[in-house]
């Protein structure tokens, strides 16, 4: 059993069904992103484990007690939420130890947890200022110390780097990285920004219409997505999705499709397992993310099946480090990235490499994947 068990979860409001059986077990130390479109259900299954909504049915056990019906201030779970939650009229450092001072912690525990806190999230010079004068970093750090400072069995963090500028996300993504990595403490993060599920995880659940699409690593998730939402969800650029035919001979077994031109292309398929050759004759869907479709030059050269045809080149956009280039395969736009450097111009007709060790296979009807 896991230290946070979530089993057969499910949440309705009247007749509306929002969290159908919901699965998840979590590890101690384990820090699971939840990701997913709005209104998919992550938010309300945060709430749910914290105690602020009533499971429906299913149960949640923390430590292995069961939680349904107990008191959100009984879990020993701290929340971080999007919009701080700090009392404007206190101090930080009335802000961070005010919990505590509710719950009769003596002053000079309550003070020594505090100063704690303060040196690891370097808010020292902050402890005399009120919320007002902060700002949304600054904020944002006083609201984990609130949490940190109780030493709760769980973090819960509700979407906390919405309201950040670009930069100041990226900065306090890797401040709660090196948190997790410091004190390896349980988190549940709830988010919509598949970079942030990607960088913080070590497992994520991809949420959508209530139901768990997929539980995994970020590299289980990002490399072989579970159906067709995953896959376009997951990754920015999102995997590429182009029809093609399956083919089975004696010697292989290929994808066929074509390029920009509607000339046949054959791809070659490497350890094609069973249900995939049971397709052969007929129309599935290939994904392949768009660092496995380059030039000659960029492509993987570790990778035992390389695959290549010429297309036509339709729009560049260079993007610092990388430049990404649209063509079509299958009557689908593909997005290719290429080197920063690349001389593929709109219009001209270059080699696209394919790294069929990364291409994966999907039920256009189901959207599941195949194999």
């Amino acid at each position: 059993m896991g230290f946070l068990e979530i089993s057969n979860a499910s949440k309705s409001y009247g007749l509306v069904e929002v969290l159908h059986n919901v699965d998840i077990s979590v590890g101690e130390g384990e820090f699971l992103v939840l990701v997913g479109p709005s209104g998919c259900g992550k938010s309300t299954l945060l709430n749910m484990i914290a105690g602020l909504e009533d499971i429906t049915s299913g149960e949640i056990r923390l430590k292995g007690n069961l939680m349904n019906g107990v008191h959100p201030s009984r879990r020993n779970i701290a929340m971080v939420f999007q919009s701080y939650a700090l009392y404007p009229n206190m101090t930080v450092a009335k802000n961070i130890t005010f919990g505590l001072e509710m719950h009769r912690v003596p002053k000079p525990e309550r003070q020594a947890a505090m100063q704690e806190v303060a040196e690891l999230l370097q808010i020292g010079e902050l402890l005399d200022r009120k919320p007002a004068q902060l700002s949304g970093g600054q904020r944002q750090r006083v609201a984990m110390g609130r949490a940190l400072v109780r030493k709760p069995d769980v973090f819960l963090f509700d979407e906390p780097l919405s309201n950040l500028d670009a930069k100041l996300r990226v900065d306090m993504r890797t401040e709660i990285k090196k948190l997790h990595q410091n004190l390896g403490t349980t988190i549940v993060y709830v988010t919509h920004d598949q970079i942030e599920a990607m960088t913080l995880s070590t497992r994520i659940a991809v949420m959508h219409e209530g139901f768990v699409q997929q539980l995994g690593t970020p590299k289980e998730i990002y490399d072989t997505p579970a159906n067709l939402f995953v896959a376009t969800f997951m990754g920015s650029p999102s995997m590429n999705l182009v029809p093609v035919t399956i083919g089975v001979d004696a010697a292989a077994v290929y994808a066929e499709t074509s390029d920009s031109f509607g000339e046949i292309v054959r791809l070659a398929i490497q350890d094609a397992d069973a249900d995939l050759k049971s397709m052969s004759g007929k129309t599935v869907t290939m994904g392949i993310r768009p660092e496995a479709l380059t030039d000659k030059d960029g492509v993987d050269h570790r990778s035992a099946l390389i695959e290549s045809c010429a297309s036509a080149v339709g729009v560049t956009e260079p993007a610092g480090s990388d430049t990404f280039v649209t063509t079509t395969f299958g009557g689908a736009e593909c997005v290719a990235r290429m080197r920063a450097d690349t001389d593929a111009a709109p219009g001209e007709v270059i080699e696209f490499a394919f790294n069929m060790e990364k291409a994966v296979f999907f039920d256009p009807a189901s959207g599941i994947r195949i194999g």
